[in-house]
């Protein structure tokens, strides 16, 4: 079977979820015997052409002269350059910016869309953006053989407005099996002593709420954010709350770094409100972090009772506080629904079985 995969920045991953799942994917497709390319920004710092028996295909990108805007030039060179190459099923990662050139695809190449979260219910979106959003979602709907949800909640909400069924396929975690407290003194951090965020800086991440809950709490334990604060939000917020119990540090892509940061925290936050499965909750999870979530569908869903819950700052404040006597029940409990649900085998074979069933149907 020959996969083409779209809607990513590329691989190997230096962005996020979709990156992360284009790289783990397509490995294991190719080692499986089927011919794969991903497609990848002429921003991305890789230049080779394969990367682990995948074909990268590099096209323009202009997000960094035009900004935004150029996503959308980026996924039309993706998708003109898809036509010509006789994939036999074509994975779209999101829709945001790549559902309006959809109906350039031949009918010959079978589109599945990864349908992520509800783009349009971001606060950072203005009404017309989210207008937008909402007609490439469902152009997306429109145009594709099969849907992917990788949440139950976005399975639900696409059978509800569309009348579509979705196949839920979440996204996977290794479990993390090697701490090493030693990674923890570039950082000055002493294990189990400080609490941790790892987000976008963006408003549905709630991280403001977090840091408010911090600052309220009046623990002695520092909160470690971890993210980019180069945004207008970003420096928004590192201006405004930077201190010796608000620490911030850049994007770490390192996972060992990230693993053992997740393991050794006191309690990571997670304040996503929109959108599915998240990977970086996931990945909480399967470093056995103890986790206190934003309380929404989606984190409910992935965590059931194994999570402190919160809805705003003085919830954050009373976590903070916490004797944490459910550790070892909660960690012990997110390892087994790790194990049971979201281990990355498992989820390739869901995503290789579905376009194998599609493609020769």
């Amino acid at each position: 079977m020959k996969i083409g995969i779209i809607g990513s920045r590329g691989i190997p991953n230096h962005y996020g979820g979709f990156e992360q799942f284009a790289e783990r994917f397509s490995v294991y497709a190719a080692a499986k015997g089927h011919e794969v390319a991903v497609y990848c920004s002429s921003l991305h710092p890789n230049r080779d052409p394969e990367f682990c028996g995948v074909k990268r295909i590099q096209v323009y990108d202009a997000e960094n002269r035009i900004g935004s805007a150029g996503q959308f030039v980026y996924d039309l060179n993706c998708t003109m350059d898809a036509r010509n190459q006789g994939f036999d099923v074509l994975l779209q990662l999101g829709y945001t910016s790549s559902s309006v050139w959809n109906f350039l695809i031949p009918a010959s190449m079978k589109l599945i869309t990864n349908m992520d979260g509800m783009e349009w219910k971001r606060s950072k979106y203005n009404a017309l953006t989210k207008l937008f959003l909402k007609q490439a979602e469902s152009l997306a709907v429109k145009h594709s053989s099969m849907l992917i949800a990788d949440s139950i909640a976005i399975a639900d909400y696409l059978n509800h407005t569309y009348d579509r069924k979705a196949v839920y396929i979440p996204y996977g975690a290794d479990l993390f099996e090697q701490p090493d407290e030693r990674i923890l003194k570039q950082y000055g951090l002493l294990a189990f002593s400080y609490h941790l965020l790892i987000a976008r800086m963006e408003p549905e991440n709630n991280v403001e709420m977090i840091i408010q809950g911090q600052l309220q709490s009046g623990s002695p334990f520092p909160l470690l954010i971890v993210g980019n604060t180069t945004t207008a939000f970003g420096k928004y917020i590192r201006k405004k709350y930077e201190s010796p119990l608000v620490r911030f540090t850049e994007g770490i892509y390192d996972h060992q770094v990230l693993n053992n940061l997740r393991h050794f925290s006191r309690i990571y936050f997670h304040g996503h409100s929109v959108g599915g499965t998240n990977p970086s909750l996931l990945e909480a999870m399967a470093a056995g972090a103890l986790i206190a979530a934003h309380e929404n569908l989606f984190n409910q869903y992935v965590l059931s009772n194994n999570a402190f819950y919160f809805r705003d700052a003085s919830g954050v404040a009373q976590w903070m506080l916490h004797h944490q006597l459910e550790r070892e029940t909660f960690v012990s409990g997110n390892l087994h629904r790790i194990q049971e649900n979201y281990t990355w085998t498992k989820i390739h074979n869901q995503v290789l079985a579905q376009l194998t069933a599609l493609v020769y149907a």
